[in-house]
Formats: C-alpha cells, sequence, structure tokens
C-alpha cells in the first residue's frame, strides 16, 4: 500500500493522460463485443461533443488544480479533517476511508444538491440530455458543472483531510469508474448485481439515466454503491426497459450540439408529459 500512496502522490501527469484516454479506448471497443444496446448512431459523430466537454473539464480541472494541491498540503501540515483526527489506523484502512469519504462529497454529495437545486440542475442537464448513453457520456458536463464539481471536491479535501496522494488516487478511480458505468456493455446480470453491492455496476448507475422519475432522482454515487444504499437513494429497473434522455430536454437533434449544450442550462425547458414512469 505504501508503494501505491508513493506512486499516486507523484503520479505523473502523462500517467493520468494515459488512464483517461486508454479507459475509454478500452470501453469502446468493449462496447463494440458487447453491447448493452445496438444505437443506431454514427459513434463518432456522437462522440464529438462529448469529446468536446472531456476538454473543458481537464483545462479547468488543470487551471485549479494549483488550489487543490495548496489545500491537501494545508490539511496534511496541519493534520486537520476526519481521517486525521481517527485513532492510528493501518495504512490501507486510511487510504480506504479516505477514498470513500472523498467519493461521498466530491460525487455523491455534488451530485444529490445539482439534482435537487434547480440552477445546478439546469447547468447538470447537459449530462443527462445524450440519448445514447456510452463511455464518452461520463464526461459530458457542462464546463460550470466542472467548476462546481471541483469546488465540491475542494470542499472534501478539508473536511475529510485527504492528503494529495489520497486525492490523486480518488480521481483516478473517479475516472475509471466513470468509463466503466457509462458504457455500452452487457455484464452478466448476476456480475453486475454482485458489484452492485459495493462499487457502483453499470446497470445501477445507467438506471440514473432514465428519462423519466422517479429514476433520474436515484443512483448518484459514482465509486462506491454505500452511499445509495445509506441515503435510500438506491433504485432498480431492468436494463431492457431503460430509455435515456430527458423528458424536459426531448430533442436528440438538439442535444447533439456543442451550441445548445452550451446554453442548455439558461434555456427554459418543456414541461415533462410523463410524470411516472414504469415499474
Amino acid at each position: 500500500m505504501e508503494t501505491i500512496i508513493n506512486y499516486f502522490e507523484t503520479i505523473p501527469s502523462l500517467h493520468r493522460s494515459i488512464l483517461l484516454v486508454g479507459g475509454i479506448t478500452l470501453f469502446w471497443l468493449l462496447e463494440g463485443a458487447i453491447p448493452l444496446f445496438r444505437f443506431n448512431y454514427k459513434k463518432w459523430k456522437h462522440a464529438w461533443p462529448n469529446f468536446f466537454f472531456t476538454l473543458t473539464t481537464i483545462i479547468i480541472n488543470f487551471g485549479l488544480a494549483f488550489v487543490l494541491l495548496k489545500s491537501a498540503d494545508w490539511v496534511a501540515s496541519n493534520n486537520f479533517g476526519i481521517i486525521n483526527w481517527l485513532p492510528e489506523m493501518p495504512l490501507w484502512l486510511y487510504a480506504v476511508l479516505g477514498v470513500m469519504l472523498l467519493d461521498f462529497f466530491g460525487a455523491y454529495l455534488a451530485h444529490l444538491v445539482e439534482h435537487k437545486v434547480k440552477p445546478l440542475w439546469m447547468v447538470h442537464l447537459v449530462h443527462h440530455t445524450d440519448h445514447n448513453v456510452d463511455t464518452t457520456t461520463g464526461n459530458r458536463h457542462h464546463p460550470i458543472e466542472s467548476v462546481i464539481r471541483f469546488t465540491f471536491t475542494l470542499l472534501g479535501v478539508f473536511i475529510v483531510g485527504t492528503p494529495i496522494a489520497l486525492v490523486f488516487l480518488y480521481q483516478s478511480l473517479s475516472v475509471v469508474f466513470t468509463q466503466l458505468t457509462h458504457a455500452n456493455i452487457r455484464l452478466p446480470r448476476k456480475l453486475d448485481k454482485f458489484i452492485s453491492y459495493f462499487f457502483v455496476s453499470p446497470d445501477m448507475h445507467k438506471v440514473h439515466h432514465h428519462y423519466v422519475l422517479p429514476y433520474t432522482d436515484s443512483n448518484y454515487g459514482n465509486i462506491f454503491s454505500i452511499w445509495d444504499r445509506l441515503f435510500g437513494t438506491y433504485m432498480e429497473l431492468d436494463r431492457d426497459k431503460l430509455i435515456y434522455g430527458v423528458d424536459v430536454f426531448p430533442d436528440e437533434v438538439a442535444n447533439g450540439k456543442i451550441g445548445e449544450l452550451l446554453k442548455q442550462p439558461f434555456q427554459e425547458y418543456q414541461k415533462p408529459t410523463i410524470k411516472v414512469s414504469e415499474k
């Protein structure tokens, strides 16, 4: 574990880039081999706006990285935060607790708040208006949302007290799980269900992308499924009944244009025509 921590403390930017690009490439290939749905789309055309938002997220996170570094160094040097106030524990437990709590603040809580606060929901809608969810959808976030997510992660660093090694470990795992859970792949049902008891599985997260309530407001987790199960936001839906998108922005053509997506948070949406989803 000490070797892993030491590696992530100084992980090169090149390695993080390889993780991002390599993950997308791997799951892109798996989508062709074991697809969940056979989408009638041009994959590269669909991916273009998602890649654009991936780039904006990278630029924003890179530009704000010094804030994260300074904050992580401060909590470490001042012994500040939850995991630093707990009794001494093995390094592996310290790392697991740190990553789990960062996952709560940086992913679960941020995601939940985005769904409950209308201005933030309008920003987050860009992620939900993808009608063909695949591995590239995972990074489809409006630039404003990238700032919001960064803010929650920063909050997590202060409250949890995570050193930079655990921050980078969390972010690396987050990238992989985001790509995995959005990937258009079909795992054996029993395997997916087993995974969901501990981690967010592909089928579990895709329920969140169903186009109507109450499923849209469920399964907020990114890495660990414990938060949804603990706070009562876990839901299930047969994956064969999934319909992607969101009922308040139903125009699939507009939802595939970068210009429209950048304006989407500032537009009025249509009233939903369906209020209760199939059971």
